[in-house]
């Protein structure tokens, strides 16, 4: 019976805690408000309850009152309990409040500090809080004051003369009155000024100017406000990365959407993840492996649902594949493999089946392809023309996976720079899904021929066609064409 009132940090999902993701992955009930990134809420189980009590300016979607209720009902309801709050708790968050609530009322709470904004958005702006024979010290303060009390607290005019630099959260609708507060309290009109929106976000924007120009800089929420000498300072680097600025649309299954989604994410991409298909287990009975020469898997996801199952009530180990030769198309079913021990005996140039048959030697015995259930019949036939007999064994399968009303309203919206597709079924089910592109297309990435050749029978233009047809192949793909 705990609340865990966790720090999200500023938005960028790479700076919340370890201590932070070890709750979410335990997480029974998630409340989180609107500065937290979306992406975190996937690190909480399936089954977990998310609560939305997100603010947004002018538009309470929960009073704090409400919020503390909340916390305190569901913390003695039991389970592990996360408030995922933006930034840190305790750092204009409210989060004494909440822990105040959590004590009155008997429930037991941990404060789980996060990376605060104040330091975070003026790093990836490119501006150091401090800086030798600039700014020796710094100075947090919120710029939005609790409205019912009858004055302010701030001491604008000490903290003109304080010198050092100034880090306003919350003061972008008040950014004209503290600028002139500032010049009135001593501080020079020309003191550069930073204003950082969505800091660490791939939306990231940086506005600079002085403290005489900065309100009509178009200054807007939420945005930490850089006051001092520093503000001139531009040491960037997070809004330079090759893809910043763009919008790139993931469409492999959320089973292994990740290592393309981070990496282009690492690249200064808004990742936007449409999991157009789904995996699912086939139910199978293994064969004796030992009738078999060859064991071919056409794909990573082969190689998982194979062993998956292999490891479970049926008891399969290396011992059962000795004197079989594996196949294996791609260096990712390579891999896959290699995480389990298991080296591939034959690795096609090119990763896509022709290839395999093509350099698959003429013989004679048997072949266990394990692959999707619905798959192209390229392999089987190739593997008979040569010699062989050809069992197929379907041990997992492609679902399509629906929109909801976010992930769509995000597409039509728009902008996209890029879609990226790395197979067939992706391509299907996501063009049944959305039924119409934007006009105009958005760049069309895809992993390799086969892949290109259902996009265009479904109408679309392919822009770039991975060389390797791996994630590292499509990741360069997108680069290429998008610079151009």
């Amino acid at each position: 019976m705990t609340v865990y009132l966790v720090g999200a940090g500023p938005g960028d999902p790479g700076l919340l805690t370890v201590r932070g993701r070890a709750l979410m992955e335990r997480a029974t009930v998630v409340v989180y408000d609107r500065l937290a990134a979306r992406t975190l809420l996937d690190l909480a189980p399936a089954g977990a309850e998310l609560i939305d009590v997100g603010k947004a300016p002018g538009r309470p979607a929960m009073s704090q009152d409400e919020i503390n209720a909340v916390l305190v009902a569901r913390g003695r309801a039991g389970g592990v309990v996360v408030r995922l709050k933006g930034g840190d708790p305790f750092v204009f968050g409210r989060g004494g409040e909440e822990a105040e609530a959590c004590a009155a009322a008997g429930v037991a709470f941990e404060v789980v500090p996060g990376v605060t904004s104040a330091i975070a958005a003026p790093a990836y702006a490119g501006i150091p809080v401090t800086h030798r024979g600039l700014s020796t010290h710094f100075t947090v303060v919120t710029g939005h004051e609790d409205p019912t009390k009858a004055e302010t607290g701030t001491d604008w005019n000490a903290l003109a003369r304080a010198g050092g630099t100034l880090v306003i959260l919350m003061g972008a609708a008040r950014i004209a009155g503290i600028a002139d507060s500032l010049i009135a309290g001593g501080r020079a009109a020309t003191t550069p000024v930073a204003a950082i929106r969505w800091g660490t976000r791939p939306e990231q924007r940086t506005i600079r100017g002085t403290l005489a120009t900065i309100a009509e800089a178009g200054v807007e929420a939420p945005s930490a406000i850089v006051v001092g000498e520093v503000a001139e300072l531009d040491l960037a680097w997070f809004e330079r990365r090759p893809l910043f600025g763009r919008t790139i649309v993931v469409t492999r299954a959320r089973e292994q959407a990740s290592e393309l989604r981070e990496r282009v994410a690492a690249l200064g991409a808004d990742v936007l993840e449409v999991p157009a298909i789904a995996i699912e287990p086939v139910a199978f009975a293994f064969p004796d492996l030992q009738v078999y020469a060859w064991l071919v898997f056409t794909s990573a996801n082969g190689v998982e649902a194979f062993f998956e199952r292999g490891l479970g009530p049926a008891g399969l180990d290396a011992r059962a594949l000795a004197g079989v030769q594996i196949a294996a198309i791609g260096r990712g079913t390579a891999s896959a493999l290699t995480r389990r021990t298991l080296r591939p005996d034959l690795v096609p140039e090119r990763f896509v089946a022709e290839a395999l048959v093509e350099t698959f030697p003429v013989g004679k015995g048997r072949v266990l392809v394990a692959r999707a259930e619905v798959a192209r019949d390229v392999l089987p036939k190739g593997l008979a023309a040569k010699g062989y007999t050809v069992d197929v064994l379907p041990v997992y399968r492609t679902v399509p996976v629906g929109l909801d009303a976010e992930t769509r309203a995000r597409l039509e919206s728009g902008p996209i720079d890029a879609i990226t597709f790395t197979s067939s079924s992706t391509v299907t089910n996501f063009c049944d899904a959305i039924g119409t592109l934007p006009d105009p297309q958005p760049c069309v990435v895809s992993i390799g021929p086969v892949t290109s050749e259902t996009a265009r029978l479904r109408g679309l233009r392919v822009d770039a066609e991975a060389d390797s047809h791996t994630i590292d192949g499509v990741v360069e793909a997108l680069l290429q064409i998008l610079r151009r």
